[in-house]
């Protein structure tokens, strides 16, 4: 009996110690899901304010969550499983906030003023010009003072609540012992690779077939919309790599039909080529609730000979400028690439390389910065021996903040008159360029009649629009009238890059629903928001008539048979195309009838013959073997072979 009584204490005691231990256990157990499910309500709440700014609204977020395509709940999964590998390697709870809040929700922000402001959503390729931004940032805060003031305090506000909350975070938050954080990394970053096969739109997914995502990159608003920022900006990460067409190889570029008489030595009297892409330059005159007077644009109206088809609309200068100096078109490459920031790494034809072949000087010239858009070394892969850009031009007249035409333009003219070969010059003007901030001029020449449709800040913002494309279409006179004085025949060709950034001012005259333009839409809308001015003119015969709609990339051919001049690509290949499809855009192909075959990329019917073969020669000169090189393109041929490039450049260089 004495013997039983400390067995019953030791098993007590036991029993004890196992249930203070299992309590122990339970009790961090439970803590471990409480931190887990706060972090994933955490994610479910980031994900919905990102969203909500990303979109402008709450309307379809929970459809977007709700969905059985499930893109929603996979962009909860993918935040929430990074917020919690964040975690374990910081070794405390709920510190991945700190860096998820901002690094989420800020490019969200970037990306619905972007929309506000060009109709696109944000891409991974934009992160390569937020230089530009920022060098912009000056005319943008003179027109919109107010929000500026807004923006920047908003900022203000937003660094110091995170200095705030990133310190209370640290303080409050228990760290995470060894265990909690290996199974945190073992849960996520398995998890997180499976997701990552999500990001090759191009390749099949297993993981994203079963989860019924669907990446739309033939329209990348509705990319956005259904698949969520996070989901479609991911898809756009690799659009960096083009991939080849299928039917891409040797033998089916040697069978393209390249033009034999257009090798032969072109017996034109080499006139000097001047091209200028004209900022935002637009017809103001195309508002029909609105009246204009005097005419802003007189020069411009009577010599115009067609209509640029412009695949941007407010903005992306650069890739405008990319077709019409190469002939490629923008169609053939990934939504939302930027060429001259992603793509040319290397010499690549051009006009510019054309024309030196042919003995001419090639300048380019634009009274900005060099760096902008990549221009200094893109120019030189295209052949250009020569940038005049605001560091190495003269001090010029501003108007407002930006160079003025007219100073542009007298550059133009000294420039022509003291060289001393042939010249083909590229000139990208600048005092166009938005916003159109109230008062830039002094004296406004154009009296803008809003007719009462338009509120005194469109008014405004319009009348210093029309103010600057009337000073335009004097210099452009101006020029006309000096090209007929010389004994050179002189061509000149000027165009509008893309519609002007007016927002507020086509909702309120009715010219279009939106403050941006459509991306798809019926031919007649998309001519309506992407058409502008073109005019090509010869000192020698005068306007070149009835070019009609046509989009940048046909320019070279235009250019080129002005001058009297023919090659195997910018005549023969291009010329073919002009003839059957004078408008190569990404969502809509227009006939030489005028007819719109909209969405023909993606369509079930196979791509016309000879836009195969364009496509097939693009992707072939800048990014395949460059197998139609010497049938194609022999003054690029000629200049980039290593002898003659020495030869060439010693002569330049001595003249």
């Amino acid at each position: 009996m004495s013997k039983s009584v400390p067995e019953i204490e030791e098993t007590e005691r036991a029993a004890f110690a196992l249930s203070t231990r299992s309590i122990k256990r339970i009790t961090m157990l439970l803590g471990e899901a409480v931190f887990v499910v706060n972090t994933l309500l955490g994610a479910l709440l980031l994900v919905v304010l990102l969203e909500w700014i990303a979109r402008g609204t709450l309307t379809d977020v929970g459809t977007f969550l709700t969905s059985t395509a499930r893109p929603g709940m996979t962009t909860v999964a993918a935040v929430f499983l990074a917020m919690i590998a964040l975690d374990a390697l910081f070794g405390r709870h709920y510190q991945s906030f700190i860096i998820a809040v901002p690094a989420l929700l800020i490019p969200a922000l970037i990306s619905s003023q972007k929309q506000f402001y060009l109709s696109d959503p944000l891409y991974p390729s934009d992160m390569l010009f937020g230089r530009q931004i920022f060098q912009l940032l000056p005319a943008m805060l003179q027109a919109r003072p107010l929000a500026a003031v807004g923006v920047f305090a908003g900022l203000a506000i937003a660094i110091v609540a995170i200095v705030f909350a990133a310190r209370f975070i640290y303080k409050a938050s228990p760290a995470l012992p060894l265990t909690g954080r290996l199974w945190r990394l073992a849960l996520a970053v398995p998890v997180l690779a499976g997701l990552g096969s999500l990001m090759e739109y191009s390749q099949y997914s297993w993981i994203r077939d079963r989860l019924n995502i669907i990446p739309m990159m033939w329209d990348q608003k509705e990319n956005y919309r259904h698949n969520g920022f996070v989901m479609a900006f991911t898809f756009n990460i690799p659009m960096a790599n083009v991939s080849a067409p299928d039917t891409y190889n040797a033998d089916n570029i040697a069978d393209i039909y390249a033009d034999g008489s257009a090798f032969a030595i072109n017996n034109s009297k080499r006139p000097d080529v001047i091209v200028i892409m004209n900022e935002s330059l637009w017809d103001p005159r195309k508002l029909s609730n609105v009246s204009l007077t005097p005419d802003p644009m007189p020069t411009i109206r009577a010599t115009q000979s067609g209509n640029v088809f412009s695949p941007e609309f407010g903005g992306m200068t650069a890739n405008v400028e990319f077709e019409a100096l190469t002939g490629f078109s923008n169609a053939f490459l990934p939504y939302g690439s930027i060429p001259y920031q992603q793509y040319i790494r290397g010499p690549v034809p051009s006009l510019a390389t054309f024309f030196r072949a042919e003995g001419y000087s090639a300048i380019a010239m634009h009274p900005f910065q060099e760096w902008f858009w990549n221009r200094k070394e893109v120019y030189k892969s295209f052949g250009f021996e020569e940038f005049r850009s605001e560091e190495n031009m003269p001090a010029m007249e501003k108007r407002g903040i930006f160079a003025s035409d007219e100073a542009l333009f007298e550059q133009i003219m000294s420039t022509a008159d003291n060289a001393q070969n042939p010249l083909f010059l590229f000139a990208v003007t600048l005092q166009g360029h938005g916003p159109y901030e109230a008062n830039r001029y002094a004296n406004n020449s154009i009296r803008v009649d809003g007719k009462g449709n338009l509120s005194p800040g469109a008014e405004d913002a319009l009348a210093t629009y029309a103010q600057g494309v009337n000073e335009s279409d004097k210099s452009i006179a101006r020029l006309i009238d000096w090209a007929k004085k010389r004994n050179r025949e002189t061509i000149i060709v000027t165009f509008g890059d893309h519609l002007p950034p007016m927002g507020q001012v086509y909702v309120e005259s009715g010219y279009m629903p939106g403050m941006v333009a459509t991306r798809r839409a019926p031919l007649e809308v998309m001519k309506r928001e992407h058409e502008t001015p073109l005019v090509v003119w010869s000192s020698k015969s005068g306007t070149r008539k009835n070019i009609g709609s046509i989009s940048p990339a046909m320019l070279p051919y235009h250019v080129l048979k002005t001058a009297g001049m023919d090659d195997p690509f910018y005549t023969g290949m291009l010329g073919r195309v002009q003839n059957q499809y004078p408008v190569v855009d990404r969502h809509m192909l227009v006939d030489a009838k005028d007819n719109g075959i909209a969405d023909w990329s993606i369509s079930s019917q196979s791509i016309p013959d000879i836009i195969r073969d364009y496509r097939l020669l693009q992707y072939d000169m800048m990014f395949g073997e460059k197998y139609g090189k010497s049938r194609f393109f022999p003054g690029f041929d000629w200049l980039n072979n290593a002898d003659s490039w020495g030869e060439t450049r010693t002569s330049a260089e001595s003249s």
